[in-house]
């Protein structure tokens, strides 16, 4: 296929008029043409040989370079590629070269010297013998023999000059290589280094710098990827909204709190979640604590224990949430904005996390999700005793009294509305009734 205003087009009309009317089409047509067999002309292959008169198929190298761009693009290891395409490169080269080798060695006569190529019977010894002396040469070993001829001397200069660049470009590429798997992995994964060399600078005990390090490892081992944000912040809105929604939303869909919320919905949150791992025996949140973001458990175990930090009063798995009290104004909320359980993540826990103000922002636009989250919150509160039923009774006065104010200033805005209409009907007819004496008057 080909590109048209960046869509694949794979129609084989249209594909096969894009093709006659580019570039690519005479190249094709003078790679692929026989000239091999201007050899069989009488006198041509004194002059011209096979090898040369095949020259015209180098006119696909655009081609092939071309085709490698496209499969870089499109293999899931675009690494591992590069090496593969670099040593296919290098043993092209060698190839070349060690047929330079046995020309030269044709035309100074075989067997000559020890320096040419030795008058093997078999092609194949030959041709092996011209490609271990190239790979001597181009590896820059130099066991080979002493040149003794002008020409012998000039080929192994050439060919000791070319290994140094061939040498130099493999040493660049295998570093780019390397460099690219190093950003790549610097990308979706926290550089362990500068938090070891700061432990150590500061003096911390190996218990300490040994979770960290574990911590990394388990990053690593699991692909937890925490710069989710990132890398995806070049992306356009929408299409990070469908990005973030494939990868997070079976997840979300999983929590009971959104079990009959809208698909849109979803992904407003989707798209305001941060991924963040917590460790064995580290606390989430403690009781007490000011409530700047609430959890979803996306992956892991999370123990809710006593104030002694060990005792165990329930296990909150897959699927299960906490924190959203002190994140939404409940009326009657004893506890205001503060935590109301000690968290402990038992093992490494994978978890969600929804700050307060990007909580706000989504429910601001859709009502009806806060009432059910106030709702479970209020449940969960009179479960926990934390509720103030006062509170409770002052907040539905408050509401009867609010709805009853709503129906005052609804029947006032009637009455306005009449009186206003009233008015213009008696403009109207005071109107009228001073056009009826003005023609009176004028009457008499």
């Amino acid at each position: 296929g080909f590109l048209e205003d960046g869509v694949l087009v794979q129609d084989i009309s249209r594909m096969r008029r894009h093709y006659l009317c580019s570039w690519a089409f005479p190249w094709d047509v003078a790679a692929v043409l026989p000239t091999e067999l201007l050899c069989l002309l009488p006198g041509v292959p004194g002059i011209l040989g096979v090898p040369a008169a095949r020259a015209n198929r180098c006119l696909r190298v655009p081609r092939l370079f071309e085709a490698f761009d496209h499969c870089e693009t499109h293999t899931g290891r675009p690494n591992a590629f590069r090496v593969a395409k670099l040593m296919m490169y290098l043993v092209l080269g060698i190839h070349w070269h060690s047929c330079l080798y046995f020309a030269l060695s044709a035309w100074l006569g075989l067997g000559a010297d020890p320096w040419v190529c030795p008058a093997f019977a078999r092609p194949l010894r030959r041709y092996l013998h011209s490609f271990y002396f190239s790979t001597l040469v181009l590896a820059m070993v130099g066991d080979t023999p002493a040149p003794q001829r002008e020409e012998e001397f000039l080929f192994t200069i050439t060919g000791f000059l070319l290994a140094v660049l061939v040498f130099a470009t493999i040493t660049g590429s295998i570093s780019a290589v390397i460099a690219n798997l190093s950003a790549a992995d610097a990308v979706f994964y926290p550089d362990a280094g500068p938090v070891q060399r700061y432990l150590q600078a500061r003096g911390t005990g190996r218990r300490l710098a040994g979770r960290v390090a574990r911590w990394h490892q388990h990053l690593r081992m699991q692909r937890k990827l925490l710069a989710e944000r990132e890398v995806l912040q070049h992306l356009p809105r929408g299409l990070l909204a469908e990005v973030a929604a494939s990868v997070h939303l079976p997840a979300l869909r999983r929590v009971g709190l959104f079990h009959g919320w809208g698909h849109e919905v979803l992904r407003q949150l989707v798209l305001r979640l941060r991924p963040q791992v917590f460790g064995p025996g580290e606390f989430v949140c403690r009781r007490g604590d000011v409530g700047r973001e609430m959890y979803f458990v996306r992956e892991g175990r999370l123990a809710v224990v006593a104030e002694d930090g060990i005792t165990q009063l329930a296990v909150l798995g897959e699927g299960l949430y906490f924190g959203e009290i002190s994140l939404i104004n409940i009326k009657g909320n004893m506890a205001g904005n503060r935590r109301t359980a000690n968290i402990l993540s038992i093992g490494y826990s994978d978890l969600f996390c929804l700050g307060k103000e990007d909580l706000a922002e989504v429910l601001a636009e859709f009502p009806h999700a806060r009432a059910a989250m106030e709702a479970k919150g209020r449940e969960l509160l009179l479960s926990m005793g934390q509720l103030d039923m006062g509170a409770e009774g002052i907040v539905a006065a408050e509401a009867e009294a609010e709805q009853q104010l709503r129906g005052l200033e609804v029947a006032l805005e009637v009455l306005q509305t009449r009186a206003a209409q009233l008015l213009a009907q008696l403009e109207a007819s005071a109107l009228r009734m001073a056009l009826r004496i003005q023609r009176l008057e004028r009457r008499l």
